[in-house]
């Protein structure tokens, strides 16, 4: 009987400890879970004050432009022949026309526009908002894939792209309305 006891006594704190041990996996794991709900949020928030940002930014190169065509008449369009070679971070994107390189756009833009010519030879068709966030190498979260849509969607609304429904981008160029014409996002 001592051996049954024995074998008895083991079984019931090995049974204790697994308790413990489900305790604590389950505290862990609601603690994830927290935690990457916190995660989201803050991303969300970061992605909308890069988009503030950029609009800002916008919005600011446009007043500046409109103020230089009524203090500087004439010099408005030769910079617009001629745009800089270098882009700026938080510049805007300049509307497509024929001869501008994609050099103008900022990196983030370029990188947009390669991931969805780059599936246009293979005759897959236009990309979601979400392809394009993982054809980028980004985690496919909301926040993520609200950015890119975003500049994507700017991109088409300047030429760049053509936009065939909400949130679906496909490889094209196309003249573009003046940057001022309409909202950018």
């Amino acid at each position: 009987m001592t051996e049954g006891c024995a074998v008895a006594l083991v079984l019931g704190m090995l049974e204790e400890r697994e308790a413990a041990a489900r305790v604590r996996v389950e505290g862990l794991r609601e603690e994830a879970a927290r935690l990457a709900e916190v995660l989201e949020v803050a991303e969300i928030e970061l992605d909308r004050r890069v988009i503030a940002r950029e609009e800002l930014v916008e919005a600011l190169a446009v007043s500046v432009a409109g103020t230089t065509a009524v203090s500087e008449p004439g010099t408005e369009a030769e910079r617009a022949a001629a745009p800089s070679p270098v882009p700026v971070p938080g510049s805007t994107v300049s509307p497509w026309r024929d001869g501008l390189p994609v050099t103008v756009l900022t990196s983030d833009y370029q990188r947009i526009l390669g991931v969805v010519e780059e599936r246009a030879p293979a005759g897959q068709g236009p990309l979601k908002a979400r392809e394009i966030a993982v054809g980028l190498g980004l985690e496919a979260t909301p926040a993520k894939v609200e950015g890119v849509c975003s500049k994507a969607r700017r991109l088409a609304e300047r030429g760049w792209l053509l936009q065939e429904t909400s949130g679906i981008f496909s490889a094209g160029r196309r003249p573009a309305a003046a940057p001022d014409a309409g909202p950018s996002a």
